[in-house]
């Protein structure tokens, strides 16, 4: 059974060319769109550690290195 809704070829040809239209950022509505109010969650916490940490096993090398390389 065919659920898809028929369309007469001037509706298709509208609705392509709606597509087609930018969005306008003059007119935009952000207060419609609760997505772009939620902060970012997850990863971006962590990545200052995960380099803060590489920054101090980078630091550890260099210095455990140059002690080690005289002899």
């Amino acid at each position: 059974m065919d659920t898809r809704e028929s369309k007469t070829r001037e509706e298709e040809k509208e609705h392509v060319l709606n597509q087609r239209i930018p969005e306008d950022f003059e007119n935009a509505e952000p207060q419609r769109q609760p997505e772009a109010k939620k902060s970012p969650r997850g990863m971006h916490k962590l990545i200052p550690l995960v380099i803060i940490a590489l920054g101090i096993v980078v630091a550890g090398f260099l210095i455990l290195g140059a002690g080690n390389s005289g002899g």
